[in-house]
C-alpha cells in the first residue's frame, strides 16, 4: 500500500495516523506531486489534519523525548525520500513499543536517519554562522539562501531573538518561499518571479542603504588589509569555509 501525502509534516504525521487507525503496514510514503500510478499497486491518499498531526508528534514525545521527536522533523526536512521513509518505518516501530529503536545503530535504517540527521544538523549550524543580511534603501534587512536542505524553519528562532528590533527575510532561493518578521511575529511568505530575481540579484536591484554599502566597501577593505598571502591556506580555510558559502560572505563578493 502506498500513501500519498501532499508533502508537509503535518501531512507525514497524518500518514502514521491513518497506518495505525487501518491497520495499514508496511507502507510506502510517497509526496503526491512525485506519485506514479500503478495498476498493480494500491494506493490512499492522506488528507492532512492539524489535530491528528498534533496527537501523533506528542504521542512520540511522550514516547521517546523532546529532542529525540524533534530529530523526526529535523531528518524530514532532508527532502531525502529513502530517509522520510526510513523515518516512517522507525516512527511506526517507536509506537510499535520498541522505544529504544534509534540507539541501534547496526540496523540499517536507523544508521540512515542518524547520518542524515547529522548532516541537516551541520547545514543548520554553517546557516546560522554564514547568513548576512543586507539593508534595503526601505529599512529591509534581507538574506537570500539556498542551502543543501530545508533549514530554513531549523534557523528562524536563531535569528527572531538576535535580530529582535528589526525587520527582516530570509529567502530560500531553491524552494521559492521565506521567512519575514516584522518585530512582532513570523510569517512566511513567497515572490513573485520577478520580485525573486531581484532579491536574488540584489546588487543590480535591490537599492541598498547608502550607509550599508559603505559598510560593505569598508568590510572588503578590512578583510583585504589583513588577508596575508604568507600565511594562507586553502585546504584549511575551505574545509572551514567550503566554497558554496562564499557567496552568503561579504567579504567574498
Amino acid at each position: 500500500m502506498t500513501y500519498r501525502y501532499d508533502g508537509s509534516f503535518g501531512g507525514f504525521l497524518c500518514s502514521m495516523f491513518c497506518s495505525f487507525e487501518r491497520k495499514e503496514f508496511p507502507i510506502q510514503i510517497v509526496m503526491q506531486t512525485q506519485f506514479a500510478a500503478s495498476i498493480f499497486e494500491d494506493s490512499r491518499p492522506i488528507e492532512t489534519e492539524s489535530e491528528k498531526a498534533k496527537r501523533v508528534f506528542k504521542g512520540l514525545e511522550k514516547a521517546i523525548g523532546q529532542n529525540e521527536a524533534h530529530s523526526f522533523f529535523q531528518v524530514f526536512l532532508s527532502e531525502d525520500s529513502l530517509a522520510i521513509q526510513y523515518a516512517f518505518n522507525l516512527l511506526h516501530s517507536i509506537f510499535e513499543g520498541n522505544k529504544n529503536i534509534l540507539e541501534n545503530y547496526g540496523d540499517e535504517q536507523v544508521l540512515y536517519f542518524s547520518q542524515t540527521l547529522k548532516k541537516v544538523s551541520r547545514e543548520r549550524h554553517r546557516m546560522k554562522a554564514f547568513i548576512r543580511f543586507q539593508k534595503s534603501s526601505d529599512g529591509l534587512f534581507f538574506a537570500v539562501i539556498a542551502p543543501d536542505f530545508n533549514v530554513l524553519p531549523l534557523v528562524i528562532s536563531f535569528f527572531k531573538k538576535r535580530y529582535a528590533d528589526q525587520v527582516w527575510l530570509i529567502y530560500d532561493e531553491k524552494r521559492n518561499y521565506g521567512m519575514m518578521y516584522n518585530k512582532i511575529a513570523v510569517e512566511e511568505v513567497q515572490l513573485t518571479e520577478s520580485d525573486k530575481n531581484s532579491l536574488v540579484h540584489s546588487s543590480q536591484s535591490v537599492q541598498l542603504d547608502t550607509t550599508e554599502e559603505k559598510y560593505q566597501q569598508l568590510w572588503k577593505a578590512y578583510f583585504k588589509s589583513t588577508n596575508i598571502v604568507a600565511r594562507k591556506n586553502i585546504k584549511l580555510h575551505l574545509r572551514h569555509v567550503p566554497k558554496r558559502y562564499w557567496r552568503y560572505l561579504t567579504e567574498k563578493k
